[in-house]
């Protein structure tokens, strides 16, 4: 998705060309959306992960269009793209959006790094992660950029609230351990036990062997019924204007997209203290922050952020108009024709 995000955003100045994997979401999913966008879609069919077909059909896409600069997603199949680049004036752009933990500063992966032009990372967090993981190479930079929101809303003004309105939350993405669903589930306890009507609603589909310890973990819980498992939504837009919290205890993030569009909607936010979660709060954003993985210092922010829907009229606070100017598109698309040769 990401992918598809960017080609899309530099292909109004640029031509682009999206190479990706035959029979991947990409190729069964996208291709009529990046057909509309003037994206050419380029697939390309092998098994094995440093296959020599990728390097031969890549740099075959390359030299026919006469391609210069190369944005790649991701690392695990750089040692058989090298190839497919050798000998080429590639300005090779590497973006990163997911923590690594293994340094890769070897006499090999120096070799396979050396001819990287820039590593962009999507935040700070993940910019400090690629200096301790990657080895840099004579002329390699490293830039930060943020990744823009689609579809930004409007500043408008929430209502008063009644004392016995409902508290709407949600948690947004894969329902798996690390992404926090359970300990959201738990730090509801707070607000049964303290009679505040609430219902949290869970978008996202399970991961593969997650479901069934997972149901079993909500069930046990005395309020299961007032929390909801939705799936995959397509619209968020129609939850984040409707919801008043997000519950994200998410155990680590890149950046969280679904951190940053609920603040772009004026929602309330709770996170634990890790990883990205601290940057936000440097940046200006105004937000709940936990104790790392602490069930009970989550539900005292979750009780005082019930407490202040309950008592007051919400106010536009900062967090609208910074995503505005921080997640723009525009500026996100600037950052990365600057980046182009």
């Amino acid at each position: 998705m990401d992918a598809v995000r960017i080609a899309k955003l530099i292909s109004s100045d640029v031509n682009v060309y999206l190479i990706a994997k035959s029979n991947s979401p990409i190729s069964n999913n996208y291709s009529d959306e990046l057909y509309k966008n003037s994206i050419e879609l380029k697939t390309i069919q092998f098994n094995a992960k440093y296959s020599l077909a990728i390097a031969y059909k890549t740099r075959k896409i390359l030299k026919q269009h006469n391609i210069k600069n190369v944005i790649y997603l991701g690392a695990s199949e750089l040692h058989a793209l090298n190839l497919a680049f050798s000998g080429l004036d590639i300005n090779l752009i590497i973006r990163h959006g997911t923590t690594k933990s293994r340094p890769k500063k070897d006499f090999l992966h120096r070799l396979i790094y050396k001819n990287v032009n820039y590593h962009v990372a999507i935040c700070e967090h993940l910019a400090k992660n690629i200096k301790y993981i990657f080895p840099f190479g004579k002329h390699t930079k490293l830039k930060t950029i943020y990744s823009s929101l689609r579809n930004l809303p409007e500043i408008v003004s929430k209502p008063a609230r009644s004392n016995n309105q409902i508290i709407k939350l949600i948690h947004v993405g894969r329902i798996i351990d690390v992404k926090g669903q359970k300990d959201a589930v738990d730090a509801c306890e707070v607000l049964f036990e303290n009679n505040i009507p609430f219902e949290l609603n869970l978008l996202g589909d399970f991961e593969p062997g997650c479901k069934a310890d997972f149901i079993q973990h909500l069930k046990s819980k005395p309020y299961h019924n007032q929390i909801h498992i939705k799936g995959f939504q397509k619209n968020l837009a129609e939850y984040y204007s409707q919801a008043d919290i997000l519950l994200f205890p998410s155990y680590g993030e890149g950046l969280s997209n679904t951190f940053i569009e609920a603040l772009s909607y004026g929602i309330i936010c709770l996170s634990y203290n890790n990883t990205s979660f601290p940057e936000l709060h440097d940046l200006g954003f105004e937000f709940y922050i936990a104790e790392n993985l602490n069930i009970d210092s989550l539900k005292h922010n979750l009780l005082e952020a019930s407490e202040y829907l309950k008592s007051k009229k919400l106010p536009i606070n900062n967090n609208v108009k910074l995503a505005q100017s921080l997640f723009s598109q525009q500026r996100e698309l600037y950052d990365y024709l600057n980046l182009l040769k």
